[in-house]
C-alpha cells in the first residue's frame, strides 16, 4: 500500500507539502499541486482517515437521531442537516429512535463512543433528557431539534403556540364554536405547545373548553381515527370543525370523516399543523400551517458547526423559526 512518503518521492516534494495539498491546510504553487495530485493518482495513495482523525482529535462525523424518520417533517429536517454537514466536510450517521426512550439512550451512548464530533437530536416524547446532559458533560456538542425544552443545550425549532392560536381563531371567524383538536401525545413538547395555542384561542373567543373535543393518545393515524369516530358519530353536539396537530393525526381525522360520510368543508371544516407534501393538490385544498422543516435541520447543523469549531462560545441558544400558514378550501375559505 502506497504511503505519503511514496507520493512525496514521486512528486519531488516534502511530505508536509503533500499533506498541505491533500488536506488543503496551506496554499501551494499550482505547478506543485498538480505534481502532487498526479503522484497520488499514480501511486494509488489512500489517505488514512482514522489516523488523520486521531491526530486532529476529530472524526469528521455527526450523529443525527430522529424519533421517526418516516415522518415527512423529520425527513426534511434530516435533509437540511445533511446538506450543511456535507458542505462542511462531515459525514452524517443517521439513527431512528422509533419513539422509544430506551433505544434513544442506547443510540446516544453508541454514537458518543464512536466519538462523533457532535450530535443533533430530535428527542422522543418521553426522552431521558439526563442522557443528553451526560453527553454534553463529556464535551460533545449537542443541538436539540424540533422538540425543545428540558435540557440546557442549543435548540432549534418552530413557533407552535401563536400559529395554532391564529388557526383556531380563523375557524372561529368562519362561525365555528364547536372546534375539536386532534392533539395526539401531549407529552411531545411541540404537541403540548400547539394544544396551548388551541386553548388560548378558545379563551380569547369566549368559548368554553370541552375536554371531550380534545383527542389525545399516541398520535398515530389509526388510533386518532378510532377516537375521532367517537367524537363525530351520533352526537348532537358534534364538532363542526377539527384542527389537527400533526400529519399523523390529520390522516386519522380525514379517515374518520370519510367513514362518517362527511364532506369537507360542508359538513366538517378542517385545518392542520404540518400537513402533507403538495397540500395544494388535494381537493378541497387543505388549510395548513407548514413548518420550515428543511431550514430547521440546516439551522441546527449550522449551530452545531459553530460549537464544534469554537466560533460560538456563549451559553446555549434557542432559535425559533416561523411557520407559514396557507388558507385553502378545507376551512371554508374561497380560494
Amino acid at each position: 500500500m502506497a504511503t505519503i512518503n511514496d507520493v512525496a518521492r514521486r512528486a519531488g516534494v516534502s511530505t508536509s507539502t503533500v499533506s498541505h495539498v491533500i488536506n488543503g491546510t496551506r496554499p501551494v504553487r499550482e505547478e506543485t499541486r498538480l505534481r502532487v495530485e498526479e503522484a497520488v493518482r499514480a501511486t494509488g495513495y489512500k489517505r488514512d482517515g482514522l489516523a488523520r482523525a486521531l491526530r486532529r482529535n476529530r472524526t469528521d462525523s455527526i450523529g443525527l437521531i430522529v424519533s421517526d424518520v418516516s415522518e415527512p417533517a423529520f425527513a426534511a429536517m434530516a435533509r437540511g442537516v445533511e446538506r450543511e454537514a456535507t458542505a462542511a466536510g462531515y459525514t452524517v450517521l443517521l439513527a431512528n429512535s422509533a419513539e422509544d426512550p430506551e433505544l434513544e439512550a442506547r443510540i446516544l451512548q453508541v454514537l458518543a463512543e464512536r466519538r462523533v464530533d457532535g450530535l443533533v437530536v430530535a428527542p422522543v416524547a418521553r426522552s431521558r433528557r439526563e442522557e443528553i446532559t451526560a453527553v454534553l458533560d463529556q464535551g460533545t456538542p449537542v443541538v436539540v431539534m424540533d422538540r425543545l425544552g428540558g435540557v440546557r443545550a442549543d435548540q432549534v425549532g418552530v413557533e407552535n403556540t401563536a400559529p395554532m392560536r391564529e388557526l383556531v381563531l380563523h375557524l372561529v371567524a368562519h362561525g365555528h364554536r364547536r372546534i375539536a383538536l386532534a392533539a395526539g401525545d401531549i407529552a411531545v413538547p411541540t404537541i403540548a405547545e400547539r394544544r396551548r395555542g388551541y386553548l388560548e384561542a378558545l379563551g380569547e373567543a369566549g368559548i368554553e373548553v370541552d375536554d371531550r373535543l380534545v383527542v389525545r393518545g399516541s398520535g398515530l393515524a389509526g388510533e386518532t381515527r378510532e377516537r375521532m369516530l367517537e367524537v363525530l358519530r351520533g352526537r348532537p353536539d358534534a364538532p363542526t370543525a377539527v384542527v389537527a396537530a400533526s400529519t399523523e393525526t390529520a390522516v386519522g381525522v380525514l379517515e374518520a370523516a370519510r367513514e362518517c360520510g362527511m364532506a369537507t368543508p360542508g359538513d366538517l371544516a378542517f385545518a392542520t399543523f404540518d400537513g402533507f407534501p403538495h397540500a395544494d393538490l388535494f381537493r378541497p385544498g387543505i388549510t395548513t400551517v407548514a413548518q420550515p422543516a428543511h431550514d430547521i435541520g440546516a439551522t441546527a447543523m449550522q449551530l452545531l458547526l459553530s460549537r464544534i469549531d469554537g466560533t460560538l462560545t456563549a451559553r446555549h441558544r434557542s432559535i425559533r423559526l416561523d411557520p407559514e400558514t396557507t388558507y385553502r378550501e378545507s376551512c371554508g375559505c374561497t380560494v
